[in-house]
Parts: C-alpha cells; sequence; structure tokens
C-alpha cells in the first residue's frame, strides 16, 4: 500500500514518508529506466512527455523535486523551470543531451539546483536525488535555527538567517545550491578550496566525476556576485576574495 506523503512544502518529511519525484522526459526509454531506478530507491514517481503536462502536473501533484529534459514538445524545459519555480521553490535536477555549458548555465540561472548530462548512470542519478533532498532539509533546519548577524566581506552581504545576499545593497537573487556554495567559501575567506571539498561541503558527495558540476556552479554565481570575487586557482578550486585590510 502506497504510504501517505506528509510534507510538499519542502521540510522534512516524516520518519516513513515517501518523497514524490516528478519526471518531466520525452524518451520512453529513459523515463522507464529512471522511474524503474527511484521507485527502487522507496520514491513515488510520476512522469510527464512533455512541457505543458510537466507544469500541470508540478502544480496538481506537488513534488518534492523535478527532474527535467531541457530538449521538450510544447515547450521547453527551461520554461517548464520558470514557470514552476514561479508556483513553489522546488529542487530541480536538469538533464541535457548536449555536453553545451551554455544550456547548464542558462539551466542554473532559471532556478535548477544541478545538471546530469546523457548518457548517465542511473547510480549517480539517484545519488544526486538524495544530495538535493537532503539539501532541503538542511536548509529548512538553518531557517529556524539562529545564526549571529550578517557577514560582510567589502561590498558583499551574506544574510545566513534570511539566506539573502546583497552586493553594493542590492540583492541578489541565488539558487540554494548557490547560496551554499557562496556561504562554504566565504567560511573561510581568501582559502582555497578544492573541487573535492567543495563537493564534499555543498553536495554531500565525494564522487570526483562530479567537479564540472562545481565549475559551472561557479560560473553561475560569478556572474550574480561579480567575477572578480571568486579566484580560480587552476588545478587545485577557488576562493573568495576579500578586500584586502
Amino acid at each position: 500500500m502506497e504510504q501517505t506523503h506528509t510534507s510538499h512544502n519542502g521540510s522534512t518529511a516524516a520518519t516513513g514518508a515517501q518523497r514524490r519525484v516528478l519526471v518531466v522526459e520525452d524518451d520512453p526509454t529513459i523515463v522507464e529506466a529512471i522511474s524503474a531506478r527511484l521507485r527502487a530507491e522507496g520514491f513515488l514517481v510520476q512522469t510527464a512527455a512533455d512541457g505543458p503536462a510537466g507544469v500541470d502536473t508540478a502544480e496538481a501533484w506537488q513534488p518534492d523535486l523535478l527532474i527535467l529534459d531541457i530538449m521538450l514538445p510544447g515547450f521547453d524545459g527551461l520554461e517548464v523551470c520558470r514557470r514552476v519555480q514561479a508556483q513553489r521553490p522546488v529542487p530541480v535536477l536538469m538533464l541535457t543531451a548536449r555536453d553545451d555549458e551554455t544550456d547548464m548555465l542558462v539551466g542554473l540561472g532559471v532556478g535548477a539546483d544541478d545538471y546530469m548530462t546523457k548518457p548517465f548512470s542511473m547510480r549517480e542519478l539517484a545519488a544526486r536525488v538524495h544530495v538535493l533532498l537532503r539539501r532541503v532539509e538542511r536548509a529548512a533546519l538553518a531557517a529556524t535555527t539562529p545564526r549571529s548577524g550578517i557577514l560582510r566581506l567589502g561590498e558583499l552581504e551574506i544574510d545566513h538567517a534570511q539566506r539573502r545576499v546583497r552586493v553594493r545593497s542590492e540583492d541578489v537573487h541565488l539558487t540554494p545550491t548557490e547560496f551554499d556554495l557562496l556561504v562554504c567559501l566565504a567560511n573561510t575567506p581568501r582559502a582555497v578550496l578544492s573541487r573535492e571539498q567543495l563537493l564534499a561541503e555543498v553536495w554531500d558527495w565525494a564522487d570526483a566525476s562530479g567537479t564540472r558540476t562545481v565549475d559551472s556552479h561557479i560560473k553561475a554565481l560569478r556572474r550574480k556576485i561579480g567575477a572578480e570575487r571568486i579566484r580560480t586557482v587552476h588545478g587545485v578550486g577557488y576562493a573568495l576574495e576579500t578586500p584586502t585590510p
């Protein structure tokens, strides 16, 4: 018998409750493979084969996570992401058939939290789904846990309690992943963190094959807070630059 799902608002689900995952993909073979793996992992799964159906199903079913192909009939996955995120915040894992960094950055820009390039392993996809849902739970917990003040690094301000970022007193909209990545860098300003460290801290993932995900999120973050604020140390990782005292 299907277990009752008790939480659709991003908060931690009750013990034993199943999380809902909506898969929006028009390739039946991929849909079947993803659905079978996620059901085996204990998730409830719904599917949609085009953009309009994806938006309608998300509104009616209120999934906890969305797996979304970029190339879809009707309208593309980027538009689906925009419309779903306008209804309610939900973590989004984008799928793309092209190893095109522009697609990835645009996807991150409209609210996606992570992406995978086809072909991919179902083990890796399941791992990423678990990671995204854990991050939502951590963010919900952090929102109810008082944390002192606002961190100011020159013209950059990070408000932990409200999960808000400002540059030169102007609000900057960051995705949940981008915010967590910035906080991770800001915890040790000017110190170089390797891609593997960032993967472990932000994504809870120790598999080095995900380092390109880090690179793409760094590029998206630079576009929002200023490229000069994040320094690349080639072959190593990244550091958040701060004004010299």
